[in-house]
């Protein structure tokens, strides 16, 4: 008999396929369905359009009364990252106190979405990151597609494995020196002033959020890729 937790993420599951959240791919990898591998992509209009990015979920049975753990597969060059960890900056992931059981995993992987199109710099866990985002953002989207490309399978294929064993590349971190070293000879590109907006922490704003966003996209038209 399965438990509240695996019954709480089947629906979860049921809810995101019929959604079908645009840029946004999650599967559970295991039977109870506690450990999940996920696909988000940076939204369009953003320094991060056209950018994959590649985390792992791990739920307890706790849940959804404690939130899961989140980490990139391979650490991302952002200012909400942690660049040793591969944890993102979400207050509710980061804090149980201020989780709340109305929050699902729609909601985790549109938060982090969000997030990784709209990064605080306010208190950024990535300084570096944060210091050439607001310095030169020429410079940061050159580091970005050099560094952020999607996880090489054996079969070169870029989607995700069913075995994590069979990734190339393991988790890790990329210093900001090998960064410099491979850019400052070549970067030209003048500073920029650069913002984002925070975060709203109202736990409504995530699925208001994709409401408007829906909105958008019904005016494609408005919408010019890069």
């Amino acid at each position: 008999m399965h438990g509240r937790a695996y019954l709480l993420l089947q629906r979860d599951f049921c809810d995101l396929k019929e959604n079908n959240y645009k840029g946004i791919t999650a599967n559970p990898v295991s039977e109870d369905m506690m450990e999940w591998e996920v696909e988000i992509e940076g939204l369009q209009n953003s320094v991060w359009q056209g950018l994959v990015f590649q985390l792992t979920i791990h739920f307890t049975s706790e849940y959804n009364y404690a939130p899961p753990v989140v980490k990139f597969i391979t650490i991302p060059f952002h200012p909400n990252v942690d660049p040793h960890t591969g944890q993102p900056c979400i207050d509710f992931l980061d804090n149980p106190e201020k989780w709340n059981t109305n929050y699902t995993l729609s909601s985790i992987l549109l938060a982090l979405q969000v997030m990784l199109s709209n990064p605080v710099l306010e208190n950024p866990v990535n300084l570096e990151a944060a210091r050439i985002l607001v310095k030169d953002e020429s410079l940061y989207r050159t580091i970005l597609r050099l560094f952020n490309r999607p996880l090489q399978m054996k079969d070169d294929s870029q989607e995700l494995p069913k075995d994590p064993h069979k990734c190339i590349r393991p988790i890790k971190t990329t210093s900001f020196s090998d960064y410099y070293q491979t850019w400052s000879r070549i970067a030209t590109s003048k500073a920029t002033e650069y913002y984002r907006t925070p975060l709203l922490k109202d736990p409504n704003f995530i699925g208001q959020y994709y409401k408007w966003k829906k909105m958008d996209l019904q005016h494609h038209k408005e919408w010019n890729l890069k």
